[in-house]
């Protein structure tokens, strides 16, 4: 039998013998039945009843020397006892909700305005108010009234461009088109940096009990391993994931140089008859759609493979809907929780050893190459490249042709 159902069962009984019970032998029969039930009886008697476990230990007691001389006689009258503070106090729990209603973190006059909710400084607050009562109730209180401890949810995207679901139908049509084709599809973006060193990571891990791995108490960067920087490709149709490792900076050439690498060790061999490749990547960062860098370096891959890159931009703010996101960085998390990224080499030996039971496999490099920052595009640098907006949102979606083809 469940827990609730146990509870419901208790609670059935109690109510057919209420009538006939009076305070004493209402505490020894929770007692008998939470002794029968046997570890947890008690809490789940005081759960079906709403007595306190107290009164249940009392009753136990009783039941125990009910044949000495020791057991009280005496009966309360009906209703003796101590009041609940609502009853004493009839205004306390209007009082408590206005306090924690959520409107009057905003209110200029709320004594709670600049403070953390907590149980602590609600009773502080309520005791200054005339309304004496302790943390613990405060807990009941919040309780009864449907309150509970909750975190912040990420629902909220900032402002949503007008355009928005357009550009996921045109991206969603791309795609489509292209794998209709069997023409390379991928999706790329830097993941988080990681500090590379005896630092915590996220996550847990199995170890025999009480040997957690120890680590550093304070996450200052090495100074000779410093963070490592995986950027990542991901071939939709493959389900297959590329993650090039860099040490220096996250700009707009190592991410192409992120995708070069991809395709000379995955995607030519996979596409060999490939005529066009489509990027899809998010509007910020080093691909962002505003970075020139980011188009020039592209400009000089497609001259390199002879591919013309089409790419098409996430609008701002639904980088989250990028594929990669949770088709692959998610999985390269959870393959590293609770583990030190000791080394650049352990960096990339757990980003290449994930896998799922879909099939994803991923390939991982080093990449020790400088990319330094600053780099500026001038004007005229920028009117040599062959770059084709398309007709719906070129600020989006654009073309780089191979320079050596007729426009």
């Amino acid at each position: 039998m469940t827990r609730e159902a146990q509870v419901e069962f208790i609670r059935q009984k109690y109510t057919a013998l209420a009538p006939l019970l009076n305070e004493r032998t209402r505490r020894c029969w929770a007692a008998t039945e939470a002794r029968a039930l046997g570890y947890g009886g008690i809490s789940i008697v005081a759960e079906a009843l709403g007595i306190a476990r107290g009164t249940i230990h009392v009753g136990l007691a009783e039941v125990q020397a009910q044949e000495t001389a020791i057991v009280p006689q005496r009966v309360r009258r009906i209703g003796g006892g101590r009041q609940p503070l609502t009853v004493k106090d009839p205004t306390l729990v209007e009082a408590l909700n206005a306090l924690v209603e959520p409107t009057t973190r905003g209110d200029p006059e709320s004594p709670l305005r600049w403070t953390c909710k907590s149980t602590t400084h609600l009773a502080q607050e309520l005791e200054q108010a005339g309304h004496p009562i302790s943390q613990r109730s405060i807990c009941t209180l919040l309780h009864a009234q449907q309150y509970s401890l909750q975190a912040n949810r990420k629902t909220r995207e900032g402002n949503s461009h007008p355009d928005r679901d357009a550009q996921f139908q045109y991206i969603n049509a791309s795609v489509r088109r292209f794998q209709r084709a069997k023409q390379p599809v991928i999706s790329v973006d830097t993941k988080k940096k990681e500090l590379v060193g005896n630092f915590k990571t996220p996550g847990r891990e199995w170890q025999p009990k009480g040997t957690p791995e120890q680590v550093n108490v304070h996450d200052f960067a090495d100074p000779q391993l410093g963070k490592v920087i995986p950027y990542g490709v991901y071939d939709l149709a493959a389900n297959a994931g590329w993650v090039n490792v860099g040490i220096d900076h996250d700009t707009a050439e190592f991410a192409v140089e992120s995708i070069r690498r991809w395709w000379e060790h995955m995607g030519k061999g996979r596409y060999p008859s490939a005529k066009k490749l489509l990027i899809t990547a998010d509007c910020g960062g080093s691909n962002g759609n505003r970075t020139r860098l980011w188009k020039v370096a592209l400009q000089q891959f497609a001259d390199d493979v002879q591919l013309p890159l089409h790419v098409c931009h996430f609008p701002p703010g639904t980088s989250k809907w990028n594929k990669i996101e949770h088709r692959l960085f998610c999985f390269i998390t959870q393959n590293w929780r609770g583990r030190p990224l000791l080394s650049r080499a352990t960096v990339v030996n757990l980003i290449a050893s994930t896998t799922t039971q879909h099939g994803l496999t991923v390939r991982a490099m080093l990449d020790e190459h400088p990319y330094p920052t600053g780099k500026q595009v001038t004007q005229k640098e920028f009117a040599t490249l062959k770059l084709k907006p398309q007709p719906f949102h070129g600020d989006w979606n654009y073309c780089l042709l191979p320079r050596s083809e007729n426009c």
